[in-house]
């Protein structure tokens, strides 16, 4: 399978990672109190070995109704699983939980409800994409890709999942975006915090529960014991179709609140966020508290998150400062529109008022619209429009996009509080005591003689420096001998430094790096010269024949005109809009058509593939800098590190064959 379009693990999705690996060590092993099983001893015995919590006998009255459902409705027991996709350890879990089906066969019924936990940002994504295909009655089939790609899961790769394995793509993007997916993930969510499950994964075996992806020992210990009651139901004439109701009638329907305080979530990262002065925001720049909002307009729960900012408002008044950032995510095809749209607004001062337009009418973001929307508001329309067509505009847009990616507000909308993350269209009241925090540390800051305008940059850096720490990154990957070739090159031939870029011309993210490459050749002039080489991936469906034009366009000594075409126009690469490029950049078109239809490009463009794939180049994009692996469309600092080390290593090269 294809790997994703690959944005780098960011900081944040690290700590995230990391605070997983902790729940999921509490969850999974800390609360088994004991060496895992070695399968030989009785299950009676083991569960003898086990602390209170693992074997609790408490039972609770978990529904199951309405929620994806594997297995015979005669299975006499019951899992009902709250899970993560993004989740390593629910991944880890799967895994067991399809063992004990097999082993268990009819026995077992498993009942899927979804907990994305706030800390992972393309948890909730996922969920949705899960539900949609169970709206086509595929859920179980992207439930198994999801888990089995778990560290894949941007908009792209969900949708890559959704053609494999044969959804009505245009019907499960609409299923997605509908609101009543989201308000069962949200009654999910509110059902596992009622049970005390915060944390993922969490599993009720006929209403007991059993907490983290524990040894599957462990699972069968409290199987076997509830399989004994079953049968004993069953044999005093209880219809197995039954058991499981009869089992939980009498259960607890709430945790005590002990247990949901030590499932509580471990609190939020904190990043430092900077706020650009031409940033649309309301509220003073001395507020107590700065809310940065990283959104997209066609975003369903980016509009679901716009009553709570307005009570936000309403509630605090001067207190908090709210910035609006943008992240049009690729799958969102008026998105980015919708954004230059909003700027252009903003540009004669109505950024808000066309800001709630845009949500209002998320399902009518046309250019046509977008110009009705400027009227009504009473905008200059000749400014309007020149603005929608500004490079400049565009341009903000992007850098809101890549500021946003590199702190880790790859989904939307993505909020950070005084730098504290908090993911999602979550409710009010999942904002108000990080507010009431950061207003009470405010105040004492203010009382220490802290000058106002300088509170936002105090408190955010205090909050980045109380955040626990990164894990050390890891290893780079080995350097490999990356040869040119006969890549489209540019830049000089003895350059100090080679980037090598393995690309899709469908490619989001490809498209995002483009400005960024831009930047490097114009810093680093004369000392870095750039390669491309082809990576079409198979679901998108034109990358290959786009690959196959920049190399007619080769031939023709237009290579790179023909690539800022294709990347300027990832919507139209169709074999028509091809032709129309090559004329518009002067092409002899006949020959252009020749060579598109000659097939004497693929074997390059094969061996490219093949070449990648060797090197690790599954995904998009993918660079190779000297040798020296960089994976996904990273910020300009992230090149310039490597590359000011490689140059650093030619200096020291070309000093000692100097003397």
């Amino acid at each position: 399978m294809a790997q994703e379009h690959s944005q780098p693990m960011k900081p944040n999705v690290i700590v995230a990672l990391l605070v997983g690996l902790v729940l999921g060590f509490v969850g999974g092993r800390a609360a088994t109190g004991s060496k895992p099983s070695t399968g030989t001893t009785p299950p009676a015995a083991q569960a003898a070995n086990k602390p209170a919590r693992a074997v609790d006998p408490t039972v609770f009255k978990v529904p199951v109704d309405g929620a994806p459902t594997k297995g015979s409705v005669n299975a006499l027991v019951t899992i009902v699983e709250f899970s993560d996709y993004e989740c390593p350890f629910c991944s880890r879990a799967h895994n067991t939980v399809e063992q004990l089906q097999k082993d268990y066969g009819n026995k077992l019924r498993v009942v899927m409800r979804q907990n994305p936990l706030s800390f992972h940002p393309h948890a909730r994504p996922a969920a949705l994409a899960a539900l949609a295909a169970g709206e086509q009655g595929k859920y179980w089939d992207m439930h198994n890709l999801l888990f089995a790609n778990n560290k894949k899961l941007d908009g792209e790769s969900l949708e890559g999942y959704a053609k494999q394995i044969g959804l009505d793509v245009a019907k499960w993007k609409a299923d997605m975006a509908d609101e009543r997916l989201g308000a069962t993930i949200d009654k999910d969510q509110a059902l596992a915090q009622q049970m005390g499950a915060s944390g993922t994964p969490a599993f009720f075996i006929n209403g007991r529960f059993l907490s983290g992806a524990q040894p599957i020992d462990n699972f069968k210990a409290l199987i076997d014991e509830e399989l004994a009651k079953a049968e004993g139901l069953v044999k005093s004439g209880v219809a197995p179709s039954q058991v499981y109701a009869r089992t939980i009638e009498k259960g607890v329907e709430r945790a005590p609140a002990k247990a949901a305080q030590q499932q509580a979530e471990p609190p939020a990262a904190a990043k430092k966020i900077e706020i650009p002065a031409d940033s649309p925001s309301f509220g003073p720049a001395t507020a107590k508290v700065t809310i940065v909002e990283w959104s997209d307009f066609e975003c369903p729960f980016c509009s679901r998150a716009v009553p709570t900012l307005n009570k936000i408002k309403e509630t605090y008044g001067k207190d908090v400062r709210v910035v609006f950032r943008h992240q049009p995510l690729p799958m969102h095809s008026h998105a980015k529109i919708a954004a230059v749209a909003s700027m252009a607004a903003h540009e004669q001062g109505k950024f808000w008022e066309m800001h709630d337009k845009l949500f209002a009418n998320q399902r009518a973001l046309e250019r046509g619209d977008l110009e009705k929307y400027a009227q009504e508001l009473g905008l200059d329309m000749n400014k309007f429009k020149a603005a929608l067509e500004s490079s400049k505009i565009s341009a903000k847009v992007d850098a809101d996009s890549a500021a946003g990616s590199a702190v880790g507000a790859n989904g939307t909308p993505a909020f950070f509080i005084n730098g504290r993350f908090l993911s999602g269209a979550q409710p009010f009241e999942a904002f108000k005591p990080l507010i009431d925090q950061e207003i009470a540390k405010a105040d004492k800051a203010l009382a220490a003689g802290t000058k106002a305008e300088d509170l936002y940059a105090k408190l955010n850096q205090d909050n980045v420096n109380a955040a626990p720490a990164a894990p050390a990154a890891p290893a780079e990957p080995a350097v490999q001998k990356v040869e040119v070739g006969n890549a489209p090159v540019r830049g000089p031939k003895n350059a100090p430094v080679t980037i090598v870029a393995w690309s899709d011309f469908e490619c989001p993210f490809c498209s995002r790096a483009v400005p960024t490459i831009e930047q490097v050749e114009k810093a680093y002039k004369g000392k870095v010269k750039f390669a491309f080489k082809h990576q079409p991936l198979p679901f998108h469906q034109n990358a290959k024949l786009a690959a196959v034009a920049s190399m007619a366009a080769n031939e023709q000594g237009k290579f790179w005109e023909m690539h800022d075409k294709l990347f300027a126009n990832q919507r139209a690469l169709d074999r028509a809009s091809l032709e129309k490029y090559a004329q518009e950049i002067g092409l002899n078109v006949n020959k252009f058509k020749t060579d598109l239809d000659s097939g004497k490009y693929d074997k390059q463009i094969e061996a490219d593939m093949a070449d990648g794939s060797a090197k690790g180049a599954n995904g998009t994009p993918t660079f190779f800098i000297n040798g020296r692996t960089l994976v996904g469309a990273q910020p300009f600092d992230a090149f310039k590190k490597v590359i000011d080390e490689e140059l650093k290593k030619a200096g020291v090269a070309m000093a000692a064959e100097a003397k």
